[in-house]
């Protein structure tokens, strides 16, 4: 099939989502050399709405589920202004309306979490009753399940601007991030870390006592259902691999209707022909009760069927 001798990339305009647009711009350059790649950069509701927590920004702006990252960029992809739009899959609503649909992945960073602290030591530098900054509801989970003392605090802005506000803020004694987006802004995530009011250090959790969040660590591509032109670009330049294990968590996510203010974890790993799950739900609410965990494995082939397994062991 022939492609078009332009494609026109919609990204938000933060600096990891810049980067992730330039991965995708640079990657669709090398597959097609003659054609004209432009990019479109687009606010959206949840870069608008810094003044409530990412927990409201739904209710305040009637966006449902993680579309508060999303919503404009699809806008503009149904209107035709954009072909194709770049998402930290994370953001994605598990379920999109029918009008659009995920092709293509670009390759998995690292999915671990990050805890960022003053001082060097992660988790054990933390003080009893320490106040960790973090807006999801996951992270906070999983951090109060393991350390009880803990105070989770809610913190918004863009990646350096987090880090800037754990140096100078007293009250703040570390923040979670995720791995990916670290490294992906040159960051280095396990180690110092420098910012404009002073230094901090980055220590990754061990993922198997605290599960990433689905799709974490992936770069997603959205096109309008039946734009076969546009499809065909990024279909170049999909990785399978990546493809199989976001396609397996999110399918877990949609059987337990979740969504960004439910807290679930799931790890996903291919060994050989098998696919690897485990995953880990919260009960929602303040309460910090037992979880339910499973861990299940399946034919490669059938991530659909795995993800199924893994929901129907969850206990």
């Amino acid at each position: 099939m022939s492609t078009p001798n332009k494609l026109v990339v919609g990204t938000r305009g933060s600096a990891l989502a810049l980067v992730q647009a330039e991965m995708t711009e640079g990657l669709l350059r090398n597959a097609f050399p003659e054609a004209e790649i432009v990019r479109k950069v687009i606010t959206t509701t949840g870069d608008r709405r810094t003044d409530v927590s990412l927990a409201e920004v739904a209710k305040v702006e009637g966006v449902f589920d993680k579309g508060v990252f999303i919503k404009e960029l699809e806008i503009a992809l149904e209107n035709g202004e954009i072909d194709i739009a770049v998402h930290s899959l994370k953001d994605v609503p598990t379920v999109l309306e029918e009008q659009f649909e995920i092709i293509s992945v670009l390759e998995r960073a690292p999915v671990a979490d990050v805890l960022v602290t003053k001082l060097p030591g992660g988790l054990e530098s933390l003080p009893q009753g320490a106040k960790v900054a973090s807006s999801s509801c996951r992270r906070q989970k999983m951090l109060r399940w393991i350390r009880p003392d803990i105070e989770m605090i809610d913190i918004r802005g863009n990646v350096p601007t987090r880090l800037r506000k754990l140096a100078e803020n007293p009250d703040i004694d570390g923040i979670i991030l995720a791995e990916a987006g670290l490294v992906r802004l040159g960051y280095n995530a396990t180690g110092e870390m420098s910012t404009e009011a002073g230094p901090v250090y980055g220590e990754a959790v061990d993922t198997e006592r605290f599960l990433p969040a689905a799709g974490q660590g992936a770069v997603g591509i959205e096109v309008r259902k039946g734009d076969e032109m546009s499809a065909a670009f990024v279909r170049a330049i999909n990785h399978a691999p990546t493809m199989t294990t976001i396609t397996a968590e999110r399918e877990f996510l949609r059987l337990l209707d979740g969504g960004c203010h439910t807290p679930v974890g799931v790890a996903t790993q291919i060994f050989g022909d098998s696919l690897m799950m485990e995953g880990i739900v919260f009960p929602e609410g303040e309460a910090i009760g037992d979880p339910m965990t499973a861990e299940v494995s399946g034919p490669l082939s059938e991530p659909l069927k795995v993800a199924e397994t893994l929901f129907k062991s969850l206990s």
